[in-house]
């Protein structure tokens, strides 16, 4: 039995020097890397903390009990599949099965995640087949839905700019909410739009602002 008909997953990687935010890492360096996303596990954490809803956490490698995801608020998994479309379908298909009727999936790299953003996402399933959250990336960082399309997860290039754009083409007969676009923090060029985010770090940057690619 669930507590509550709306669940909110959120995909997150272990956080372990090296093996996380590798792309900002490359600039900033892996200590560095690893700080900031701790700080944006936390943030997350602090924002879905607010929504009345159930929720669960869905580890990347291994699931860990002494952590900022309090095990008696967040059910916990190990996230299974070849790839994030495989490893995000079963996480839906899986809360479906448990009886949720509104499910979310949330990114956990975004500083300017707000409840609001949940909240109207839940909300406006009551009256759409699905809700995204747009990055301006080209992916997304919020997926709702209230049964599974699971063709939305078949045949993408995870990681691109075409993800939003191919997914949307597979919801062409579906009615889609779009929420405000947001900026995920993958790269250097997304982190520096934060200066209280790099006034938490401490590192000899090689970026040069002259250059276009790093």
């Amino acid at each position: 039995m669930t507590e509550s008909k709306n669940l909110i997953l959120i995909f997150t990687r272990n956080p372990e020097l090296g093996k996380c935010k590798t792309r900002l890492a490359k600039t900033i360096g892996d200590e560095n890397a690893l700080i900031i996303y701790k700080i944006l596990l936390q943030h997350t954490e602090n924002v879905v903390a607010q929504i009345d809803c159930d929720r669960a956490v869905h580890y990347s490698v291994k699931v860990r009990d002494h952590d900022i995801w309090d095990n008696t608020i967040y059910q916990k998994y190990q996230q299974h599949g070849n790839d994030l479309g495989l490893r995000m379908q079963n996480a839906f298909a899986n809360s479906f099965k448990a009886g949720y009727e509104k499910v979310l999936i949330v990114g956990s790299d975004l500083y300017d995640l707000k409840p609001k953003h949940i909240q109207e996402a839940f909300d406006n399933l009551d009256n759409h087949d699905v809700t995204i959250g747009p990055a301006e990336d080209g992916g997304y960082y919020l997926l709702g839905m209230k049964t599974l399309h699971p063709n939305i997860f078949e045949n993408k290039d995870w990681g691109t700019e075409t993800v939003r754009e191919e997914t949307l083409k597979d919801l062409q007969k579906r009615s889609v909410y779009h929420l405000e676009k947001l900026n995920d923090i993958d790269l250097y060029e997304d982190l520096k739009k934060y200066d209280q985010l790099l006034k938490r770090i401490n590192f000899k940057s090689n970026y040069n602002e002259n250059k276009t690619t790093f």
